[in-house]
């Protein structure tokens, strides 16, 4: 099956896309006042909000010979219910859907027309997406540090404490109690943004909004 560029890099896990892309929070000193505020702010964050719904857009960000490029922008919609539950929709440039219903992660390809199945298990819990859309237990999954005040955001630094994983570090910038930004970082130094909008803590949804239906005449691939 043919993935596009836009696959979300939360879900590096899977390998869903051709590119494993991730940023990493830039080595200055805070003080220790901004730090607590980012950890205390995340911990309210995920003890406080069982659901969400938003907008993101995500950028791939390349240095070369000292120079930033951003490259291969892509944007959509996404929708969680913890733990392990998601709708992360790509509008642009291609319409993809990664779905997961708290068993099975669905891929579906609109261009292709085909569907891809794989088993969530327990992948989730070491990867980018465990931090949006996990359970309540990340402090066992990641290594949390305060990373420190930037572009009037509190950051946090979460690093995944097992080594099956392709991201060194991971950056959750917060405002006002909400996830604004992540920043994901592999070990080839490519760097992958993420910014949230309209971001809705704990929305009404539906027992069966997470409920995956086949389009008709897709092809489905099972992993």
């Amino acid at each position: 099956m043919q993935i596009k560029i836009q696959a979300s890099p939360l879900l590096n896990k899977w390998h869903v896309a051709g590119v494993t892309v991730a940023i990493g929070l830039s080595g200055a000193l805070f003080s220790a006042q901004a730090a607590a505020s980012a950890l205390e702010q995340f911990k309210q964050f995920v003890a406080s909000t069982q659901s969400a719904k938003g907008e993101f857009v995500q950028r791939l960000v390349k240095t070369d010979s000292g120079t930033v490029k951003v490259s291969n922008t892509s944007s959509g919609t996404f929708v969680f219910s913890r733990p392990g539950k998601f709708i992360w929709t790509y509008q642009k440039p291609y319409e993809q859907v990664l779905q997961a219903d708290g068993d099975k992660l669905f891929i579906y390809d609109k261009d292709l027309n085909q569907v891809t199945t794989k088993k969530l298990g327990n992948a989730l819990g070491s990867s980018p997406a465990a931090i949006l859309f996990g359970s309540n237990d990340l402090e066992k999954n990641f290594t949390l540090k305060e990373g420190g005040t930037k572009d009037g955001m509190e950051w946090l630094e979460a690093t995944p404490k097992t080594k099956d994983t392709t991201f060194d570090r991971i950056g959750i910038a917060l405002k006002d109690g909400v996830p604004h930004a992540m920043e994901l970082r592999d070990s080839f130094g490519q760097t992958s943004l993420l910014s949230f909008t309209n971001f809705e803590k704990n929305p009404p949804l539906k027992a069966t909004s997470f409920t995956f239906v086949v389009p008709k005449g897709a092809d489905v691939f099972n992993q």
